[in-house]
């Protein structure tokens, strides 16, 4: 079991310089020997609001809304929820029940596991 000393720290979000790199477009966190994934990730949303306001020397500067989300590890969610409740979450994030999509992953870590072989 994780602590929370191990979960809890900062992460930086990474992504390959290279689309053919060993992550391809999917953004990885490099985990130190003495932590662990965090089991929720904070993340500010920052959109543009079209406007701006005058900057310390008279520039236009935009004028940026922030919006904090938080994601959270679907490992920890399954380890700590009954499978009725998980099911319920993952149907609530737009995915199948666990049933269903385990088959489906595996066959396509096998596709993976296959094209790494080649």
């Amino acid at each position: 079991m994780q602590s929370k000393e191990q979960m809890m720290w900062v992460p930086e979000i990474c992504y390959e310089e290279e689309s053919d790199g060993l992550t391809t477009s999917i953004p990885f966190i490099s985990v130190p020997v003495d932590k662990s994934m965090p089991g929720v990730i904070f993340i500010f949303e920052s959109r543009d609001t079209g406007e701006f306001e005058p900057g310390p020397e008279g520039e236009d500067l935009a004028v940026t809304e922030l919006d904090l989300h938080q994601y959270a590890d679907m490992s920890t969610l399954r380890a700590n929820l009954d499978p009725i409740t998980y099911d319920e979450v993952r149907n609530a994030l737009g995915l199948e029940p666990l049933e269903q999509a385990i088959p489906k992953g595996m066959k396509i870590t096998d596709n993976v596991r296959n094209n790494l072989e080649e």
